[in-house]
């Protein structure tokens, strides 16, 4: 008796909490709370990181630039444990495929970078291709400038950027004392583009570009202020930073560079190399299995390679590859032929993708010249546009040392980094909501 009486209660109480309550509702409940996870998750991405958010065209932060302290790096590794322990609890049963995705993604990349972190990347920032010395000055092309508070943002940007030059400098010094070194003839290049950059005189610096020319919002009583005040901060900001940094690698760092290429000669290398293929192949196949699949793959194509020279008369590669090279009208005769050469190829393609595509992003893009400062090291490349289309994306093409490159690949690499390819991969992604 007491029991019916204690279930009868409990029957009475249970609708007074959990009324109207079914599965309909719980589905609802769950897709919201990964969606207000997914926004809570990117906010704080472009909290951590300013300089991100202004190549995307949020403008919040524009008068900052990230925190590579260590006490930052922590922090933020500890976010993402949070982040990914959140978002591991969502139950996605009966979402739409696209969301189950969302989460699947969101999961892997916030593991990666946690069970990354026991490699201290942060503790080789710098080489050849990337680095604070070579990707500040790119800013300069990603930044929108478009009103007066965009300037003076910049150049309070140009005043903190010797504090992320120090903090970079700081963690290679960790990385020394870990045996934590990039290859030694890559820092030599290091050397060489630091130099460029510091040396440069406050007028002549890629830092001072977004003042050559300014957007007809910006009254003309303003811009001799703004131009003067970004020389002035190069001048005594920028250029001793670059300075220093040079001088740090060239008589402390470089010297100590690692004399063996391969990431096995790190610590940790063979579980270093092993984690890279993984996050790079989303498979678990090992490396040898990968290196297995690229011989083979280098070995059909050499052989199709052949068909092609055997076709033209030449009895092996070498003789082929020779021949091209040897060939005047394979060569560009200018810097801008190759820019012309890009942009036709990609505007004929633009002409093909209805036929070839169901959905065309909204925006196109512009071909540029990589910069001078870095085009020794630089390979052609796409950079992505601002996601409401208020900069357009670019390819930027290399076009250094013009004469002795050959045309054999300008048509598949616009494809590639362009049209259809980077463009509509990226673009397209930027326009999901």
């Amino acid at each position: 008796m007491l029991r019916s009486l204690l279930c009868f209660a409990f029957a009475i109480v249970l609708p007074a909490s959990l009324l109207g309550r079914g599965p309909a509702d719980d589905l609802v409940s769950r897709r919201n709370a990964l969606n207000d996870l997914l926004a809570e998750q990117w906010e704080d991405t472009m909290r951590y990181s300013p300089l991100y958010a202004s190549i995307l065209g949020d403008k919040r932060y524009n008068d900052q630039i990230d925190d590579f302290s260590q006490q930052a790096i922590d922090a933020h590794l500890e976010q993402e444990r949070r982040f990914l322990s959140r978002f591991e609890a969502i139950d996605t049963t009966g979402f739409p495929d696209q969301e189950v995705l969302n989460k699947r993604l969101m999961i892997r990349d916030l593991r990666n970078d946690v069970d990354g972190a026991r490699f201290k990347p942060w503790e080789m920032p710098v080489d050849q291709m990337n680095g604070v010395q070579i990707n500040l000055p790119q800013l300069v092309n990603v930044f929108s400038f478009e009103t007066v508070k965009d300037y003076d943002d910049y150049i309070v940007r140009l005043k903190l950027f010797p504090r992320l030059i120090d903090q970079t400098i700081a963690h290679m010094r960790q990385g020394m004392a870990n045996g934590l070194m990039p290859p030694r003839m890559l820092l030599e290049k290091v050397v060489t583009q630091a130099n460029a950059i510091g040396s440069m005189t406050p007028e002549q610096s890629p830092f001072v570009h977004p003042f050559d020319k300014f957007p007809d919002a910006v009254p003309e009583a303003d811009r001799k202020r703004l131009r003067e005040n970004g020389i002035a901060a190069v001048r005594g900001s920028v250029n001793p930073a670059y300075s220093r940094f040079a001088e740090f690698v060239r008589d402390e760092y470089a010297p100590k560079g690692r004399t063996e290429p391969g990431v096995w000669s790190l610590p940790d290398g063979t579980e270093r190399y092993a984690f890279r293929v993984k996050e790079s192949t989303t498979t678990n196949l090992t490396p040898e299995e990968i290196h297995q699949i690229g011989l083979a793959q280098v070995k059909d194509i050499e052989g199709r390679m052949l068909q092609v020279a055997s076709q033209l008369g030449y009895k092996d590669l070498k003789s082929f590859g020779a021949a091209m090279k040897s060939n005047p009208k394979l060569h560009p005769q200018s810097l801008q032929e190759i820019i012309d050469s890009y942009t036709k190829y990609i505007d004929q393609m633009y002409t093909k993708l209805p036929d070839l595509f169901g959905r065309l992003p909204k925006g196109r893009l512009d071909v540029m010249p990589i910069e001078e400062f870095r085009e020794k090291e630089a390979a052609t490349h796409y950079m992505q546009g601002t996601p409401d289309g208020s900069r357009k994306a670019h390819v930027m093409v290399n076009t250094g040392d013009f004469a002795k490159r050959t045309t054999l690949d300008f048509e598949t690499t616009a494809y590639h980094e362009g049209v259809p390819g980077h463009h509509l991969q990226i673009a397209l992604a930027q326009e999901l909501p």
